[in-house]
Parts: C-alpha cells; structure tokens; sequence
C-alpha cells in the first residue's frame, strides 16, 4: 500500500475529497498540519503537528517520520503547504518541483521577474514596502494598475486604482490586509502592476518531467475590471476559438517552464485580449476551493484521484474529461455582516441542470466580502449539454438564494 503525507492547512475546503480520493485507490494517508485534528486520537499515528511556516524543522520531522514510515510521496492540497512539499521531497529523494521554482510561483514579484526573462507578456510592475509613504509614489506610476499582495490566494488584497489621486487609499488598504494576514512578520511588501484588460480564463493541468498537460481550460464570463476582483463562475469546457485554446496551452506552459515547474498539478490564471494571452500567475497546486468537484474524468475519476495517482507513481488509464459541460458558482459575499442563513436553498437545488449546492460558512460567522475576505458563502456546481446551459443553470439559481445576515 501507498502511503501519502498530505499537508492540509487548517482552513481548506479539500480535506474531504483528497480523503475520498485516497480512499477510493486503497492509499494509505498520513495528515501533516498545523493542528491537532479532532480526531487525530483515532488516526493512530496518521497525524503529524507541522508548521508550514518553519520549512526546515518542518522537512526534519518529516524525514524522522518517513523513516518508520516511508513515503511515496508528500502532496499539499493548498498554496500554504506547497513549499515545504516541495522541500521535503527534496531531501527524501521524492520526485517534485524544486524549492526554489515552487518559491518563484508563491512570490508574485519573482514569478513576474521569470515571466519577463522568458519572453512572456508582462506588465510594468515594481514592489513597495508596506510601510513606505505611498503619496509621493503615486505620481511615479502608470494608470490604470492593479495592488496586490505578493503572495495571498483568492483576490484577498487585490484592487484596481484608476489614478495618482485614490492610488494612496488602495495601497494603505493593501497593505492593512498584508498586515493582518502577517501579524508576526512575514511579507511587508507588495506589487503594483499595470492593469491587464481583457477576459480572463483559468488552466487545469498536471505536469510530468516537465511536460504540460491541459486537464480543463475554464471561461470566466463574468467581467473583471475592478475595483475588486471577485470571481464567481467557471464554465468548461471553454467557448474559445480552437486556435485561441492551443495558445492559452501553449503559453501555459512556457509560464510553467519559466518558473522551473516540472511535476505535479498546476492552476494557472491568464489574461486574452489583442496582444494574446497574459499570464497573471501559475500555482503549484490545484484548483481552489471545491471547484475541482466541476471535473470528472474517464468513468468518473477525480481530479485528486489523477493527483495521487501521478504522486505515488500508480498507473493513470484515459482520461479525458466527461463530454457533458460543467461549472461552479463561487457564491460572492455582497455585504458584510454575521450570517444567519442563507434562504432558497431548496428553490436553488431544484433548477434544471443544478448538481450541488454547499454553503461554507455556517450560521453565526462573520461575513467578510473580498478584498479583506478570504472566503467564499460556498460553491454550486451545474452540469449541462453546453457551457452555455450551464451559466445559465448557475445564475437562475443564485437568484434564488437570499442572504439573511445580521450587520
């Protein structure tokens, strides 16, 4: 039996289905994370207390742990365990990315230092301490431009300033955010990057001795100009041109080849307009959220199934990914306030095509909207003959759901 250290931080959505997905191929989990899990007293020693933030003392447990027992291989399910995946597959001999490539895909400023080396599309960018007096800044700058931080997820932290004029406004309120989610140090910086105009759409893939496979292209119909950068609905497969596909594969993977990822699953977000794909960034890691719960692939294998399956090097069959069209609704939080219920659960559920419907964030918890917020109400899921179906499938059942929430 396989045996896979999974590193899941405390707040995930994916526990669950990379669970399920090991169980269904007889793998054999052990949980590294930062805390004790509720039922870690039954896991019978499956259950390791690390820190992903002290990478070193980190990746020593780890070892004194595969030294009883071995490991196939070490997978994080989310960007806060990517890095010290990587450096404990290093000094275990495990095939993974390198340090150094998954630290370039966690640092925006690095990535977009790659990306210009390389040749790719890149937005004028540059990188300000938090602390810095943004007023004398913002003349110096191009706009429209986007400040973001350098390494959260989700859009938590990134806006859209227009002029020199709310420039200061944006970058204080960035760097407010920074400041919360490093209350002990960490990053004090952030990027400033001229605005890329344009659609935008997302890139499933799995890497294999550094060559790219496309897993899923998703459209993002819904506009993202800003201020925030709230997405909400994924549809594949995607309504682009055949040729425009192939371009988006393409410069996906010289974005991958530029940051020096070779092995495991990546999530990559890319720009279109007249000048071609941009890439805004590659993760090592896959999608977010339950949104991988869109994808099914030969007689319905998970996205975490093609995962482990590669990590622990057991055979993958076919699998190409289900005829049907499907997508997610990452439900926005407009307001914010503490939740009391969300109403037409039931109305929602019932609309043609509709596939699931989980909301995240239970009753009495705060409500706190992007850019300060880092989660979303919850995700709906919608499966149809055509992209087009299923957008329409996700919005006529959002309009049946009603936020009841106490300010």
């Amino acid at each position: 039996m396989a045996r896979v250290l999974l590193l899941i931080p405390s707040r995930t959505y994916r526990t669950h289905d990379f669970m399920a997905a090991a169980s269904r191929l007889g793998i054999e989990v052990v949980v590294g994370s930062e805390h004790r899990p509720a039922l870690a007293s039954l896991m019978e020693g499956r259950h390791l207390r690390l820190d992903f933030q002290d990478i070193a003392r980190s990746t020593a447990r780890i070892v004194d742990l595969s030294k009883t027992q071995p490991l196939a291989s070490v997978v994080a399910v989310d960007d806060g365990g990517t890095v010290l995946a990587a450096s404990a597959a290093a000094a275990l001999g495990i095939p993974h990315n390198s340090v150094d490539a998954v630290e370039a895909a966690r640092d925006k400023a690095r990535m977009r230092q790659r990306f210009l080396a390389a040749g790719l599309p890149t937005p004028r960018f540059t990188t300000i301490d938090i602390d810095a007096d943004s007023v004398p800044i913002a003349p110096t700058l191009r706009y429209p431009c986007v400040v973001k931080p350098l390494d959260l997820s989700g859009s938590q932290g990134v806006i859209r300033a227009d002029s020199a004029t709310v420039f200061p406004s944006v970058f204080r309120r960035v760097a407010a955010i920074i400041a919360g989610c490093s209350p002990n140090g960490g990053r004090r910086s952030l990027l400033v990057e001229d605005f890329i105009a344009g659609e935008e759409v997302a890139v499933e893939a799995l890497l294999r001795r550094g060559e790219l496979e496309v897993l899923a292209i998703f459209d993002k119909p819904d506009p993202l100009h800003g201020p925030f950068f709230e997405e909400t609905i994924y549809v594949t497969p995607s309504r682009l041109p055949d040729a425009t596909q192939t371009l988006v594969a393409q410069t996906t993977a010289r974005a991958s080849q530029a940051l020096g990822l070779t092995d495991g699953p990546i999530h990559a977000e890319l720009r279109l307009n007249r000048d071609g794909p941009w890439v805004l960034e590659v993760a090592a890691r896959s999608i977010g959220g339950l949104c991988s719960r869109t994808l099914r692939f030969g007689s319905g294998i998970s996205l975490e199934e093609l995962i482990l399956r590669h990590a622990t090097g057991l055979p993958v069959p076919e699998h190409d990914r289900e005829r049907r069209a499907a997508g997610v609704m990452m439900l926005p939080i407009p307001d914010a306030g503490v939740l009391r219920e969300v109403a037409g659960q039931v109305e929602a559920r019932r609309v043609a095509g509709i596939d699931g419907l989980v909301i995240t964030i239970p009753p009495g918890e705060p409500l706190i909207p992007l850019p300060e917020g880092d989660r979303y109400l919850g995700f709906m899921f919608a499966r149809a003959d055509s992209p087009a179906g299923v957008e329409a499938a996700l919005r006529r059942a959002h309009a049946e759901l009603h936020i009841v929430a106490d300010a």
